[in-house]
């Protein structure tokens, strides 16, 4: 028997929710196979398994918060070899609605004699599994009627609690000033022509502030408690908008890369955020963030600090 552990993708990390389990209990899977996938606070994950095998046992159904160095689930080497799955007591009408829904009758407890997993029980396993949207009609607070209840998941609630916690603890000032951007913008149109393809404008703002950081280098930063740290090396957050939530994975060394390498670059991050595969490596690092609105319309706003950095451009 081969215990499969919830990992712990960074020293801070306390707990990771279960998003998809890609094999099911009594599946045979081989080494290196991808068995699970999870979300901790920056990205998500896909935990292989070590051996070949049989899944004999999965402790956590989807969507559970587990905390890091737990047992997520148990591989029988000895299964791989010829034994058998394990049996569960399920009346046949059980058996059919839990197929149907995608229920692992392993994780029903069954109230039926010697624990015979019912219809009954199958249907309350489904109706705790479901997201329901609560009713409007029945659940009021005041006069505005709830429409539904989100669950923050491992990414959104990781991104409410670190900008909570900057917004409380580190006192910002803003200031606003109007760039007239329609020179850029010809420079822009001439590059795009002469290496015949599409560069960012994030691109030119990025590598400006790599610029200005080298020539204001305490604003390349970070402060935790009463020491500030500053850094050498100028590695940008950029802020991408995905379903999931914000995230902001990091250029790094943008000072000596050029505009259409660091245009490039962005466009590849974006593509992997929208796919869900941004590695833990290409979020930590980053002694500056920049987050730009202008594609939606927006001429001014205050973004929140991208703790523990000292400061932010929007």
């Amino acid at each position: 028997m081969t215990n499969i552990y919830m990992p712990r993708f960074d020293p801070a990390m306390e707990t990771a929710r279960i998003i998809e389990w890609i094999r099911k209990e009594g599946d045979r899977v081989r080494k290196g196979e991808p068995i699970v996938k999870v979300e901790g606070e920056k990205t998500t994950f896909e935990v292989e398994s070590p051996i070949d095998g049989v899944i004999t046992k999965i402790m956590y159904p989807e969507n559970s918060e587990v905390k890091a160095g737990s047992i997520i689930a148990i591989i029988s080497e000895q299964a791989a070899e010829g034994g058998e799955k394990p049996r569960v007591k399920a009346t046949p009408i059980a058996k059919q609605i839990a197929e149907e829904h995608g229920i692992n009758l392993s994780m029903v407890k069954g109230s039926g004699p010697d624990g015979r997993i019912t219809k009954d029980d199958v249907i309350r396993e489904i109706e705790k599994a479901k997201f329901k949207p609560i009713e409007a009609a029945t659940v009021k607070i005041g006069e505005a009627k709830v429409l539904r209840r989100l669950r923050l998941s491992g990414l959104r609630k990781t991104i409410s609690e670190r900008l909570t916690y900057s917004h409380k603890t580190i006192p910002s000032a803003s200031i606003a000033v109007d760039v007239d951007f329609e020179e850029l913008i010809k420079l822009r149109e001439m590059m795009e022509k002469s290496i015949n393809i599409d560069i960012s404008l994030t691109a030119f703002i990025v590598k400006a502030v790599a610029k200005a950081l080298r020539k204001h280098i305490m604003l390349n930063s970070s402060i935790e408690g009463d020491e500030v740290t500053v850094y050498d090396s100028i590695n940008i957050n950029v802020a991408i908008h995905t379903e999931d939530g914000l995230v902001a994975p990091v250029i790094f060394n943008a000072e000596a890369k050029s505009i259409e390498e660091i245009s490039k670059e962005i466009k590849t991050l974006t593509e992997k955020a929208e796919r869900r595969q941004l590695t833990l490596e290409m979020l930590t690092g980053g002694t500056f963030t920049v987050t730009n609105l202008g594609p939606y319309g927006v001429d001014t706003f205050t973004p929140i600090i991208n703790p523990p950095q000292t400061a932010i451009l929007g």
